[in-house]
């Protein structure tokens, strides 16, 4: 999705979500907080891979609502997991922030729920080692 939204003149970012919320946290150490809660916000598509599979810390719930308040309305944030979006509310931690996140991202949200074999699977059944 991200390389499509490269070809159509969009600008993207993507990202796996403990890399994120790592890249975050190292911002925070070095002073470039800002600068890169700016950039994040200024990317027309930002893809955010395997959202959900750990448990959020505070300082990280809080990360996230900056980045999904700064988009929201004006840019595409696009979140790709194998949580289903049931359990998303569990998984932030918080209810509050839950609450905020959520409904900045999932508001005029598309879904798509994909189902079958693994891609990757696939891809290992076509390429034999």
């Amino acid at each position: 999705m991200g390389h499509n939204a490269c070809l159509h003149c969009y600008s993207a970012r993507y990202y796996r979500s403990s890399r994120l919320l790592l890249e975050m946290t190292q911002a925070k150490a070095a002073a470039s907080y800002q600068k890169l809660l700016n950039q994040l916000a200024k990317m027309q598509v930002l893809l955010i891979d395997d959202w959900g599979l750990e448990p959020l810390e505070a300082a990280h719930r809080h990360d996230l609502m900056e980045i999904m308040d700064d988009r929201h309305g004006d840019a595409s944030t696009i979140v790709i997991s194998q949580l289903p979006t049931s359990e998303w509310y569990a998984s932030i931690g918080d209810s509050t922030f839950a609450d905020a996140i959520l409904d900045r991202l999932m508001h005029n949200a598309h879904r798509f729920e994909l189902s079958g074999e693994s891609m990757r699977k696939r891809q290992a059944q076509l390429d034999p080692a």
